[in-house]
C-alpha cells in the first residue's frame, strides 16, 4: 500500500515576499517573482516514499481549475506624456519684414508657406540637409538632390533627380518661382525655403507681424502623436523598438501604440538622496481622434508573449519541501501531488510543464 504523507507545520515553507525593484508606478506588472511570492501561500509538500508524486489524498479541495492551453502575455504599465515630439526652431535668414504668419496649431505640408517676408512666402520643403548655400548652375551635392526631389514631388519636371544642378534644374526652379510669385532668378538662396523632415505643426509663434524676419520666427513639431516615457533603467531590458503598446488617455479611452525608439543615454534626476536614473522611450500612437495636446497618459507595453502553452492559476502552485513547485491534481474524490516546471507568469496564470491539458488542479483559497 502507498504511504500518504500529509502536509504538516514542520514541512511548510513560504517564499519570501518580492523586493520592489522599480521606482516607477507600476499598475499592471505581471512579473514572475512578484506573482509567485504572492500566490504560493500554500503548504510545502514532501512526497516521501519513492518520490514519484503519486501520493493519494482522499480529501477534496475547496476549489479547482483546469490545465488549459493558452497564450500568456507579459505587460508593464508606466506613466507617460502625450505630445508631438521634440520641437524645432524655424529661423529667418534674410532681411525684411514679417508680413504673414500661420496660426498656432496649424499643419503645414510640402510646398506651402511657413511664413512670409515682404509678402513673399517661404515654402516648406522636406529633407534632412539644411540649405547652407546658394543652389545654382554647376553646384553639386546632397542639397541639390534634396531640392530636385521636392520639385519633382511638387509637379515640376524636365530634369533628372540627382546631385547636379543643371540648366534643366534651373528651368524648373524658374517655373516654380513664377508660380510662387517670387522674383524669377533660377537660383535658390538659404533663406528662400524652410527645410524639415516632413510636414510640421506650428507649436509657438516667436515673431509678430511687422517684426524683422531675422532670427527665430516660430517653433514647430512633427504631426505624429507620440508618448514620451521616462523608463527606469532597471526595466530597460523589457522594452525594445517595435513592441506593441496600449495608451490609456485622460478620459479613460485607449488607442494603439508601438515603441518607436529607446534612448541610448541614461539621465539621472532628483535631489539629495532621492535620485532616479531613466532612459527615454518613445511610443508612436495611432487612431487618436480627440484633440488632446500635452496630456498625462498610461502606457501598457507588451514585453513578452508565450503562445500555445499549458497554464494553471498561479494560486494552484505549491512550494515543495524538496525544492521546486508542484500542483495538487484532482482525480474524482482523490488527489495527488505532481511536480511541475514553471515558465512565464502573466494575467494571474503561470506556464507549467509536467501535467497534461484538461487535468483538474486544486486552487487553495
Amino acid at each position: 500500500m502507498t504511504q500518504v504523507r500529509e502536509p504538516t507545520e514542520r514541512n511548510l515553507r513560504r517564499p519570501s515576499p518580492p523586493r520592489r525593484r522599480s521606482r516607477l508606478r507600476v499598475l499592471a506588472w505581471t512579473g514572475g517573482a512578484a506573482l509567485l511570492a504572492a500566490a504560493v501561500a500554500a503548504a510545502a509538500i514532501g512526497f516521501g516514499g519513492n518520490g514519484t508524486g503519486t501520493a493519494v489524498v482522499t480529501r477534496t479541495p475547496p476549489a479547482t481549475a483546469k490545465v488549459t492551453r493558452t497564450t500568456l502575455t507579459e505587460t508593464k504599465t508606466v506613466d507617460g506624456t502625450l505630445g508631438y515630439g521634440d520641437p524645432i526652431t524655424v529661423s529667418g535668414k534674410t532681411q525684411g519684414t514679417i508680413t504673414w504668419l500661420p496660426g498656432e496649431g496649424s499643419t503645414i505640408t510640402r510646398g506651402h508657406g511657413v511664413y512670409s517676408v515682404d509678402a513673399d512666402r517661404r515654402p516648406l520643403l522636406y529633407g534632412t540637409v539644411p540649405l547652407y548655400r546658394a543652389l545654382e548652375d554647376g553646384v553639386e551635392g546632397r542639397d541639390v538632390e534634396e531640392l530636385e526631389r521636392n520639385l519633382d514631388r511638387l509637379g515640376y519636371g524636365g530634369f533628372e533627380v540627382d546631385n547636379r544642378f543643371t540648366w534643366a534644374t534651373r528651368e524648373a526652379v524658374e517655373e516654380w518661382q513664377e508660380d510662387l510669385g517670387h522674383e524669377v532668378t533660377g537660383r535658390v538662396q538659404p533663406g528662400d525655403v524652410v527645410i524639415a523632415a516632413g510636414r510640421i505643426r506650428v507649436a509657438e509663434l516667436r515673431k509678430a507681424l511687422g517684426d524683422s524676419a531675422s532670427g527665430p520666427v516660430l517653433t514647430a513639431t512633427g504631426t505624429t502623436r507620440e508618448v514620451l516615457v521616462n523608463l527606469d533603467v532597471a526595466d530597460e531590458h523589457l522594452v525594445r523598438k517595435g513592441m506593441k503598446a496600449t495608451v490609456e488617455l485622460p478620459d479613460g479611452s485607449t488607442v494603439d501604440g508601438k515603441v518607436a525608439g529607446v534612448g541610448k543615454v541614461a539621465t539621472e534626476t532628483g535631489n539629495g538622496n532621492e535620485t532616479t536614473t531613466t532612459v527615454e522611450v518613445k511610443v508612436s500612437v495611432s487612431g487618436l481622434k480627440k484633440a488632446f495636446d500635452a496630456a498625462p497618459v498610461e502606457v501598457t507595453i507588451v514585453s513578452d508573449q508565450r503562445e500555445n502553452v499549458l497554464a494553471v492559476p498561479v494560486g494552484a502552485l505549491l512550494a515543495l519541501a524538496e525544492g521546486g513547485y508542484g500542483v495538487q491534481v484532482v482525480e474524482g474524490s482523490a488527489t495527488r501531488y505532481v511536480p511541475v516546471g514553471t515558465g512565464m507568469f502573466a494575467d494571474g496564470q503561470v506556464e507549467v510543464t509536467g501535467v497534461e491539458e484538461g487535468m483538474t488542479v486544486a486552487v487553495p483559497k
